[in-house]
């Protein structure tokens, strides 16, 4: 055996002995690196004649050629063999249950207002959207608020860094009420010329915001309001309709309602909501839902029509407490943690 065969065979022997990549790169160091074995045969050529060096040198790249082959080879065997143990430890039972993709569910919430759309939708209301950022004049002059009205205050609204045309802070709307009056404005253009003009009938469901918080109160909450204005609309309108959109919603036609006197700017008169249940766990406690009222003379001039002619009641209620009665959950807050344990009951 020549020293060339033997080199090739010490190669081919620690390339076998290696188990891991950092392994045989030491071993294809002993023998191709600066220092290796193959490299000193090529130094050591320096003294040969020109014929030598060539018959020395083909011998000397077969020899390299042999060894790059083998540790080439080498490397493949690890990286099947780290293949196949890595497929063994991801091996799959097949016979296993498949793991299923839960399905997911609309938010409380949101499945209170669907629901309050559905009803309204039933009696030939409309659904108005609009902006969650607000005007001054939309928020408050339009609906009869006065300058000194404490729902102006910091205290109460949330205002953002931004005027409008007429030098008044913007305002994150404290209700939905806006709503209102930009469709009924809307309506009241559109139709304008008509005799007699069709009556407005819209809900408006939405976020709002408020400066509050606490178990039953929320700085973000939803609100949903209604108007209707005709000709001929009166409290006992309001009334019958409520009275049914409660019992509806609930499913339950022993519900009560009174209407208790109130004040709002926006309406006159003015009265509270309230609700008795005739069973369950509330039964015999009055409580108090929404506000409503005649819609107030000023504010029907606003929207563009005649207060003298058109005629119609107003309310606002919270789908927010709505969704609390009917699923019964006690602290408001829940609905905005994100706690998918409490949210996987509504699926």
């Amino acid at each position: 055996m020549t020293d060339l065969d033997s080199i090739l065979s010490q190669a081919q022997a620690a390339f076998a002995a290696a188990h891991t990549g950092s392994e045989l790169e030491n071993a294809k160091a002993r023998f191709l690196g600066k220092t290796g074995q193959v490299t000193e045969l090529l130094k050591g050529m320096a003294g040969f004649s020109v014929e030598d060096k060539k018959a020395r040198g083909a011998q000397i790249n077969q020899l390299k050629s042999a060894i790059e082959s083998a540790l080439q080879s080498r490397r493949d065997e690890l990286a099947q063999a780290q293949l196949q143990s890595q497929l063994r430890a991801e091996a799959l039972d097949v016979t296993l249950p498949g793991r299923q993709r839960g399905a997911g569910g609309l938010h409380p919430v949101s499945l209170a207002i669907e629901r309050i759309e559905a009803i309204f939708g039933s009696m030939g209301f409309d659904v108005a959207e609009g902006p969650e950022i607000e005007t001054d004049w939309m928020s408050f002059t339009a609906l009869n608020n006065p300058e000194n009205h404490p729902a102006r205050s910091m205290q109460d609204t949330f205002y953002v860094d931004m005027k409008d045309a007429q030098g008044r802070w913007l305002n994150l709307r404290p209700h939905t009420s806006p709503m209102q009056v930009r469709y009924a404005r809307a309506h009241a253009q559109k139709h304008a010329g008509q005799d007699p003009m069709p009556e407005i009938r819209v809900i408006a469901p939405g976020r709002t915001y408020r400066v509050d918080s606490d178990a039953t109160h929320s700085p973000m909450f939803h609100q949903c309001e209604g108007l209707w204005i005709g000709e001929h609309i009166s409290f006992k309108d309001l009334k019958v309709v409520f009275t049914d959109f409660l019992r509806r919603f609930f499913e339950d036609d022993s519900i009560q309602t009174r209407f208790r006197p109130s004040y709002f700017p926006f309406t006159e008169p003015s009265a509270e909501i309230d609700m008795m249940f005739a069973s369950g766990p509330l039964q015999g406690r009055w409580l108090e839902l929404a506000g409503s009222g005649q819609v107030h003379p000023n504010v029907v001039r606003n929207y563009g029509l005649d207060p003298q002619r058109y005629i119609g009641f107003a309310f606002g209620m919270g789908p927010d407490r709505l969704a609390m009665l009917r699923y019964g959950v006690s602290d408001l807050r829940l609905f905005f943690e994100g706690d998918l344990r409490f949210l996987s009951q509504f699926r």
